[in-house]
């Protein structure tokens, strides 16, 4: 296991007992260095979307306890958010609400004669999942996915 998933494992064990005493949901945790700045974010979500003054309370309850742990060894500044409209489809849970919904697929390497697809989600399970692209169903194997999103038509 690499730090930066040693840091993300700690960090989701210490926040879900705050999120779910105000029964928010955790979307998801990366640590990660832009720049010169390495970032601890923790993303969050609850039915409605999330506010600034959740990301607050939220980020005020985790920091004592990050203070108290000291895990990380790395200077970081830590973040609460809201994962967005164009927040990833990661776990399980992701993909059941998305079921029956349109989704845009990057992949890392060319399928076909692209790396983006644009379709409906049909089904997922823990190695793959199926979009219906102009009536053709594809099957597409999570590990050579670099994001999947909902699609948003403007």
């Amino acid at each position: 296991m690499s730090r930066r998933e040693i840091y993300e494992e700690k960090t989701e064990k210490l926040i879900l007992p705050i999120l779910d005493e105000l029964n928010f949901e955790l979307v998801d945790v990366e640590f990660v260095k832009e720049g010169k700045e390495y970032y601890l974010r923790a993303y969050i979500d609850k039915p409605g979307g999330i506010t600034i003054d959740d990301c607050v309370d939220v980020s005020r309850k985790m920091n004592e306890l990050l203070d108290e742990h000291d895990y990380i060894d790395e200077q970081y500044i830590f973040e609460v958010s809201s994962p967005g409209l164009g927040r990833p489809l990661k776990k399980d849970k992701d993909f059941d609400r998305s079921i029956g919904k349109q989704i845009e697929v990057h992949t890392f390497a060319k399928v076909g004669n692209s790396k983006e697809f644009e379709g409906e989600l049909l089904s997922h399970d823990k190695e793959s999942f199926t979009v219906l692209i102009d009536e053709e169903e594809i099957v597409f194997d999570k590990k050579n996915v670099s994001l999947v999103r909902l699609a948003f038509d403007f």
